[in-house]
């Protein structure tokens, strides 16, 4: 029978190699990645049938990278593994359409269930944190999305990273393949949009919300 393709990305070589002993008996591991723009183009070539990824990835964090690619190929099935046990995480991860939500410390026992389930269409997130994720899209308002960020566009949210990151805006401009000028306009119109005066508030900004 042939073995679903799998595709992993997170920018923690060890971790990734690490995993590669847990997941190639069951998938074929057709690539490893360790940023959320190499993730994109290596999904566009590999045409896996599974992601498993990281959320905190530099460039382009995970969120952002299973955004777009599910806006390409809205069958493709998403696993997270992440250190982040917050449920306001896992919440931008479902929301991003993933179907799976692990820790990475409970990898060994959770990961191949939760690849399992997402082939299956199913949704997989890890005990920790199921119960208060089912309280907080209770209690959360609808259509609300936390820290302001649902006021910025997707490129908006690419230059806040990569501004968190500590890149110039001819660094950031080089990373999106667009002019320095453009990034200087999303600065401006994300200030606006969310209320900041200057440049330093909205780096603030970005180094508190940014995902990385």
């Amino acid at each position: 029978m042939k073995k679903p393709r799998l595709l992993l990305a997170d920018d923690h070589r060890l971790v990734a190699e690490g995993l590669r002993g847990l997941l190639e008996p069951a998938y074929q591991l057709v690539g490893i990645v360790e940023d959320g723009r190499a993730l994109l183009e290596a999904a566009d070539r590999l045409v896996p049938d599974v992601v498993v990824a990281d959320i905190s990835m530099p460039l382009l964090n995970g969120i952002e990278a299973v955004r777009q690619l599910k806006k390409k190929n809205p069958e493709l099935a998403v696993v997270f593994l992440t250190m982040h046990l917050d449920v306001a995480y896992a919440a931008s991860a479902f929301e991003a359409g993933a179907s799976g939500y692990v820790l990475k410390h409970s990898a060994s026992s959770e990961l191949l269930t939760a690849i399992d389930n997402a082939l299956k269409g199913r949704t997989y997130i890890t005990p920790m944190l199921a119960g208060e994720l089912l309280n907080y899209q209770r209690n959360r308002p609808q259509g609300e999305q936390p820290d302001g960020l649902a006021r910025l566009t997707a490129r908006q949210r690419e230059v806040l990273q990569l501004i968190a990151e500590g890149l110039s805006v001819k660094e950031a401009a080089a990373v999106l393949g667009i002019s320095a000028r453009t990034v200087e306009f999303h600065k401006y119109s994300m200030m606006e949009s969310l209320g900041l005066k200057n440049s330093a508030e909205l780096m603030r900004f970005a180094v508190e919300h940014a995902i990385k």
